[in-house]
């Protein structure tokens, strides 16, 4: 009986967790002040919070934020960063793959997830300098003004 409300609660966490059908990624930690604006709508960000394609994220001074992906590919940005995912495409079984983004400022550490280790062409942050190619598994990287 344990094992079985175990595993109900289990999989009411899944749910919540991807409970919105568009998001391809959430907040899952934040220290001070950030947001996440969507079609023009700007929200606060909280952990929780999705993210949808096209989300720009952005951090305050003295402020941190971490998003979880569907493939599990995980970001941290550190303060004063702004962040936009100009594509996302995460459907393995039908070999459709792709994370194309734009770092405009501040900083990013970058863990791959299940696309950049499937198909790792298909993994780009651009930046206003030039534009990085995924090829391993973590990277860091800062664009200064």
């Amino acid at each position: 009986m344990m094992r079985s409300v175990l595993m109900v609660l289990a999989l009411l966490g899944a749910s919540l967790c991807w409970g919105d059908e568009n998001a391809i990624g959430y907040v899952k930690n934040l220290t001070g002040e950030a947001s996440v604006t969507t079609k023009g709508v700007r929200q606060k960000a909280d952990v929780g919070t999705p993210v949808l394609l096209g989300s720009v994220l952005r951090t305050g001074a003295h402020s941190s934020m971490g998003v979880t992906f569907k493939d599990e590919t995980v970001m941290s940005f550190g303060a004063d960063t702004e962040f936009a995912v100009d594509d996302y495409l995460y459907a393995p079984a039908q070999g459709k793959l792709k994370l194309a983004s734009k770092l405009t400022r501040g900083s990013l550490n970058y863990v791959s997830g299940v696309i950049a280790k499937l198909q790792p062409e298909a993994v780009t942050v651009t930046t206003p300098t030039g534009t990085i190619g995924v090829r391993g598994t973590q990277f860091l990287v800062k664009v200064e003004e």
